[in-house]
This record gives structure tokens, sequence and C-alpha cells, in this order.
């Protein structure tokens, strides 16, 4: 068991790339504390998990309270942190004309500051443990410019840079900070990035485009994604850190 007795969190767990997380770390050997917005699937978590493996903690990371709090309560829970799978974040407005500044700060909010503060409220306790390892999750659109996304393009740049910073901060703790860069997954937010006016027409033409400029000619896994974050998070990656690590089928390549 690569995780046997570390303690972990993972932001938005309950579905897609969070979940398929949950599950290999479970299966690993760690207890998680899974935090997310939906009671209903955190239930349902916990039900597939154990209670035993599976501490629920229901947060809207969007706010810096639930940010802050949701950490606060799951080192409670655990009795400390030696993992942090910063998970969370969102689409966000399509286009900067016209811009609704309140979906524009939401997006932020929760692409950028949530993972933010979920480090700075754990890196604390990692570093009271000897050390651990923060995985944040950006993006294709934080290495290249998307032309369907650029306020999520923009926050997922900056989470890479906040990466990039924190990995010196932090590495003299023995903190390693890494970021995934998934492309385009299948999971229940996709329809955020592909359908954003409620086109199906659209959004299966907009998921074609992307699929075509894929070399491996599809769309990521769940648990392709959660495979990466596991080796990262794992000793075998101990010597590993500050890295932006695509996983999108050869599109970051060209």
């Amino acid at each position: 068991m690569r995780l046997k007795g570390k303690l972990a969190i993972v932001t938005a767990a309950a579905s897609g790339m969070g979940r398929a997380g949950v599950e290999r770390f479970v299966r690993e050997g760690a207890r998680v504390a899974a935090i997310d917005i939906s009671p209903t699937a955190l239930d349902q978590l916990v039900a597939d998990f154990g209670a035993d493996k599976v501490v629920p903690i229901i947060a809207d990371l969007s706010t810096p309270e639930g940010a802050r709090s949701s950490i606060d309560q799951a080192v409670a829970a655990l009795g400390g942190a030696d993992i942090l799978w910063a998970h969370a974040g969102m689409p966000g407005p399509a286009s900067v004309e016209n811009l609704d500044m309140a979906a524009y700060q939401k997006a932020i909010d929760l692409n950028v500051t949530s993972a933010t503060l979920g480090a700075g409220q754990v890196a604390a306790h990692m570093r009271a443990r000897g050390g651990g390892a923060i995985v944040f999750t950006s993006s294709i659109s934080g290495l290249v410019g998307s032309m369907m996304s650029p306020i999520y393009s923009a926050a997922k740049w900056a989470v890479v840079g906040l990466t990039k910073s924190l990995s010196l901060a932090l590495a003299a703790d023995n903190i390693r900070v890494n970021v995934v860069c998934p492309g385009l997954a299948d999971t229940p937010m996709k329809i955020g990035f592909t359908g954003r006016n409620g086109d199906p027409a659209e959004a299966a033409a907009n998921e074609a485009k992307v699929v075509g400029a894929v070399p491996m000619g599809r769309l990521v896994k769940p648990g392709e994604v959660a495979d990466a974050v596991l080796w990262l998070v794992s000793d075998e990656a101990s010597f590993v850190t500050g890295v932006a690590l695509p996983v999108d089928g050869g599109f970051t390549a060209r």
C-alpha cells in the first residue's frame, strides 16, 4: 500500500476526478477527509468506501470561510494531514465581453483562492508531521490558452504559478507541491465547457473539436488523472516538486 497510514484531504471529492482520487487513496491505505458541496454525493461516497475510511465535510469552497474552515474540520477529524489534493474548480464565463463580475469572481474564488487558502491552512499541520504533499488541479488551459474559456485559463495559469512558488517556499519543510493539468475529461463538469449555451449539437461539435486535437484521440478518464495524483502524493515521487504534469494524451506536446 503506497499510502498506508496517511491522512489525506480531497476537495471536490464526491464526483468525477475527485471521487476517483478518494477511491485510490482509500485503496492504497489512506484515511480521507472528503470535502464537497453536495451532501447527497458525500453520503454516497461514505456508503461506497466506508465511514472508517472517509470523513465527509460539506463546504462551499467559493467562500473564504468555507475554504478555510473545511480544512480545519478535516485536520481535526483526521488528527493531522499528510496529503492535500486541492481539486475544486469551475469553468467560469465564456467571454470577457459584457463580463458578469459575480460569475467572474466566483470562478476566481473557486479555482484560485480556495487552493491558496487550502494550502495556507494545511501547511503548518504538514510541517508538524515532518512534511507532506500538496497537489493542485490546473488544466491544459493553464499551460496553453483556451479560446473557449479565457477566465478559466487565466485562473488555471495562476494555479500553476502558485505551485511553482509554493514548491520553493515549502521545500525546506519537506512539503512537496505539484499540479496536474488534465485535458477535457469525461466528467459531469464537461458540459460546462462544451455546452455553455445549452445546445446539445454545439456541445457535441465542441467536444469533437477537442478530441480531434488530442493525439491519442479521446478525452481523459477521471481515473487517469487520479492515478497521476496518487503517484505525485506517494513516496515514489519523493524528489518531485514544482512540476506541472499534463494528463492530456499529448495535447500540449506540440
